[in-house]
Formats: C-alpha cells, structure tokens, sequence
C-alpha cells in the first residue's frame, strides 16, 4: 500500500482544491491499489485514462502543487522558429538518453554551458529526474507543459523513423549499383543476400509501421507472378501502402511465415494461423497471423494471402463512459450487465467492434469475489482479472465450454455461440444464475433472437435468459477539417430525418488534410441497437411459439425506447460526428 499512501497526499490536495470530488478520489485510490507491481502509473494518469478527467487540468494543477512552472502557456502550437532552436538544444544530448526523454515525454528546450531546461507532460515523473541525472549539467528546471504541445514537438524535433524502412531504401539503392556494374561477380550469390535482407526489411518495417499509422490489419496480397501488394485497414477502409515489384510473392510469404510462430513455412495448401510478438516504441505488440491459401493466374504456383491483426492492448477500451455508447443504449447496458445473471449478445460483422464492447463490459462487473472465466478463439486481449482458457490441439473450443461448467463460475464470456452446442451452454450458464457474454453474427438485435431459434433453443429458454442484445457497427470520425454542407433534403428523408431535422440540423461532409491523410476522417465510432429484454419484449417471443415476429419485436422495442442502427447513426449525424454517406453505407432501412 506504500504506492497508494504517497499518492494519497496529492489526491487530497486536488481534492482541497476542489479539483476532483471524494468519489473519484476514492475510486482513483482503489484502481492505484490494485495496480500490479510493476506499474508506473500514477495519480494523474489514473483519473485522466480510467476516470476520463481532463488531462490539462489535472496535472497542471500536480505541475502547480509540486511548484513546477508552465512553459508555452495559453500556445495551441510552435512555431518554426522555435523548433529550429530547440532541435539545436538536443544536438548534445546522447542517443539513448534523448530515446528515455522522448518515452517520458519531455524535451530540453534551453540550455546554457551550465543548466538545462526540460518540457515535460509530467514534471513530477520521478523517472524524469533519474534520467536528467546522466546528463552533464550543474543545474536543471524542469517545467510543466501540455500534452498535445509536447507531442507536437517531439514529433517535429524526433521525426519518427522506421529504421526498417531506412535501411529498405539503402538496399534498394545498393541494389540499383549492383545492376548498373558491368563487373558481374559472383552476382546470384550478391543478389541472394540483398534480396533476403530487403524482404525482411520490408516485413519487418510494415509490422513497425502498421503500428505507428494506427492500423488494424495488414494484408500482404500476391498481385502478379512477381508482384505483391501490402495493404493496410485504417479506420475500416483499405489502402495500399507499398507495393513490392520484381519478387516471387513466395519469397515475401516466406519470410513472414519464419516470423511466425505455430506455422510451417512448407505447408501451402492449408490454412494456418499463428502469431507475432514485437516490441514498438517500447510498447509490446501482439500480431494475429492468418494465412490462407488463394489461386493466381499461374495455376503452377502455390499463392498465400496473409492477412495480420494488430493487437496494441493499449487500444483496450476498460471504462463504459469512454466507450461512447448513447444515451438509452448506455442505460440499457449498464442494466443488463449489472443483473447477477442471464445473457448479454452482442451481434455484427467481423470488424463491428464486438469485442471492444464485450471487454468493456468485463471491466465493468470484476472484481476479486469473482471467477470470471473466457473462452474465445483466439484471444484478442488479456484481461486482467479474467482466467482466459487456452485453446489448442488438446483443448478444443467445445471442450473449453463443456469445462467451464465444472470451474466454478460466476461471470463468463463465450467468444462465440458458432452452434447448438455451444449456444445450449450459454443459455443453460445464464440460466443458472451466471452472467454470461456472448456473440453472433446477425444483421440487426431482433434478428438475433430468430438465430437463436433457428440454431434449436427454444424460445421460453431465450425469453428467460437473455438480459440484452445490442448489434452496432463502427463509422468513421469525421477530422477537424470538416465543412458544413447541405445534403439534398430527399437523401436525408430516406434515411429518416424529419422535416425539423432537416430544416435545423447542421451536417457535415469529409474535406481532407494532412492531420487525417486527405481522407477526412480520423478514428471511429460506434452506432448500436440495443434491445433489452423487458416483460413485455419477453411475452412477444413465448407467445411467438415456432414463429419468431422480429417486426413485432423491433417495433414494441423501438415503443420502449430503443434507437434502430439507422436511428443511432442520425444522432451521430446531428452530432457532427459523422457523415450522412458513412451511415448510409453501413445501415438497413428502419
């Protein structure tokens, strides 16, 4: 408890200065408390990440407690100027020292023969002085700075390289010399070793790079008999990011399959999946591998498409108010899970963002007086608290589920109800008093209760277990650079907008600019229907019998307050949040 009693003194003061109240005082305490040892966090990150509070505020007002002065004060950005001449205080500065300034987030931006000064997100950082400590100067102020400010300026002094990619361009260059030199020794061999260092180069730079653009999943594509494309997903949507010429595409999937574990470089007509582990910017980063074999034009050659997930557990999304749910969707939720049993489903395609909902909500109900267990396959991201069965040859997903039975639950989560089997067992967990969290492929929530039927569970077995199902879709954020516009009136009434609406609103369409990479979109958000089961929604599926109404249900469900996937997307619209084209294209008619 010695981290929380050091802390404590600065929580009440905050508290004193009527900065935060008791209540977040008290839950910042508890999460501190149960922070594994080898944690860092501290008071300040802790009510900004997991209690949402403004970071600015807070640890100006840490900076201020500690006597630390603000730098740059009331500034939105630098200027050039000033860039210029902070990149000539770092000059001095060695390597590796500079590399735990920029983890750190400070930056020296003055000095003289003797003192030196540093910028610093958060000046009271007691890894920040051990740090300054290697450094030969007499004397040392370190200031209080911004955030953003600070990103902003490490971005612009410590331009990010990917040295992979660097050393990508010597290659080619070398290469190019080589084939320009009439002398022509040893020239296979010569050509062997660039090759095999240039493929990993290339591999390696966009496991690095994927990273760094935000990416979800990486597709390495053959495209031709000596063409592969390398693809990234940026906020749902696909984009080549480099295309690799005059190489077999065997050669490329070669090299990622001998980064891969679980997998067998010399198995090509089956599909295989295994995984990567990196370390990026200090940050350790998990790759999902999937390769599946595909046909190419030359029926003689034995073509793989790999697609690469990206799992950066620093995307884990633990705190419902950060999830962004809407209003009678989040109250609905909030209901569901908090009952002491029955099933939350969660539906949607692949991509919809399920899983960031369902980790959410296991964030939400553990805690130390209960066995939470997982099954899924493959598991995405370690859940602290969460016991997470391990699926493999011995283990089989089917065997995972008919365990958990007999491991003493009280919350658990099935990645996915794939069958009969595995549906009947999460319905029969919810039924004997477990909270259970599922998921399943349909277009819409109501239609999820037809699923279910048509799998062979019956509906007095839905009816009496099921709390809620909530389908959602994820659409993307509208940038900064957004522009006020005025859709044609038909367009907006096809999608459901009123007359009031459409004459008050204010909608927005994507411009484009350097910040978002000329899409005018940056992130995204999620629409969702939520469908809770009340009394009423109950008795519509056990009089339904064999005929499960989803019409009847949506409609007493939309009486009772529940906003459609088209309905959410209008919100988001209204917002400002997003487009009218995004919500067109990921939704139904009402």
């Amino acid at each position: 408890m010695g981290k929380v009693n050091t802390k404590q003194h600065i929580g009440n003061l905050l508290l004193s200065r009527g900065v935060i109240t008791e209540e977040q005082l008290r839950v910042a305490v508890k999460i501190l408390s149960e922070e594994p040892d080898g944690s860092n966090r501290r008071l300040g990150q802790i009510l900004h990440q997991d209690l949402n509070m403004d970071r600015h505020h807070i640890m100006k007002q840490i900076a201020d407690i500690y006597a630390f002065d603000e730098v740059y004060e009331g500034k939105t950005s630098i200027d050039e100027n000033e860039i210029e001449r902070i990149k000539h205080n770092v000059d001095d500065i060695p390597q590796d020292i500079a590399d735990d300034l920029v983890y750190l987030k400070a930056i020296p931006i003055d000095k003289t023969t003797k003192s030196l000064t540093i910028a610093a997100a958060d000046p009271s950082d007691p890894q920040l002085s051990n740090t300054i400590s290697k450094l030969n100067y007499k004397e040392f102020d370190i200031r209080y700075c911004k955030y953003e400010l600070i990103e902003e300026i490490l971005s612009k002094v410590y331009e990010q390289k990917n040295e992979f990619l660097d050393l990508l361009e010597d290659i080619d260059l070398e290469q190019g010399q080589i084939e320009d030199n009439e002398e022509r020794i040893d020239e296979d061999e010569i050509d062997a070793e660039i090759n095999q260092s240039m493929l990993n180069s290339l591999v390696e730079g966009m496991l690095v790079e994927g990273v760094r653009q935000d990416v979800s999943d990486i597709h390495v594509i053959p495209s031709g008999p000596s063409t592969t494309d390398i693809r990234f997903r940026i906020d749902g949507k696909l984009k080549l990011w480099y295309q690799q010429k005059n190489v077999k595409p065997e050669a490329i999937t070669a090299v990622v399959k001998d980064k891969t574990r679980n997998v067998d470089r010399f198995e090509r007509d089956s599909s295989q999946d295994g995984f990567i582990q990196r370390i990026v910017d200090n940050h350790n980063i998990r790759y999902r591998v999937s390769i599946i074999p595909m046909v190419g034009a030359q029926f003689d050659r034995k073509f793989e498409s790999i697609v690469i997930r990206i799992l950066d557990d620093r995307k884990v999304i633990t705190d419902l108010n950060i999830l962004g749910l809407q209003t009678k969707a989040k109250e609905d939720f909030v209901k569901a899970i908090e009952q002491p049993s029955g099933i939350v489903i969660i539906t949607g395609p692949t991509g919809s963002g399920k899983s960031t909902t369902l980790v959410a909500a296991l964030y939400y109900v553990i805690d130390p007086t209960k066995n939470v267990l997982t099954v899924e396959e493959p598991v995405e991201y370690l859940i602290k608290g969460a016991r997470q069965l391990k699926i493999s040859n011995n283990m089989t997903f089917d065997m995972a589920i008919r365990g958990i039975l007999r491991h003493d639950p009280d919350i658990v989560l099935v990645g996915e109800m794939r069958d009969l089997k595995t549906a009947e067992i999460a319905i029969k967990l919810a039924n004997t008093g477990h909270l259970t969290f599922s998921t399943l492929h349909t277009n819409d929530a109501p239609s999820a209760i037809s699923r279910l039927f048509k799998m062979g569970v019956e509906p007095f077995l839905i009816a009496n277990a099921v709390n809620l199902v909530m389908a959602q879709r994820l659409v993307r954020r509208l940038c900064s650079c957004k522009e006020v516009y005025e859709p044609h009136p038909e367009t907006l009434r096809g999608i459901g907008f009123t007359e009031e609406e459409i004459e008050t609103g204010t909608f927005y369409k994507a411009v484009g600019c350097e910040k978002c990479g000329g899409s005018g979109f940056k992130g995204r958000t999620a629409i969702m229907e939520a469908l809770y089961f009340s009394k009423d929604i109950r008795r519509l599926i056990l009089d339904a019998g064999g005929d499960i109404d989803e019409e009847r249900i949506k409609v007493q469900a939309v009486k009772n307050g529940m906003l459609t996937l088209r309905a959410s997307g209008r919100q988001r619209i209204l917002n400002g949040i997003t487009t009218v084209e995004e919500v067109i294209a990921i939704t139904l008619e009402d």
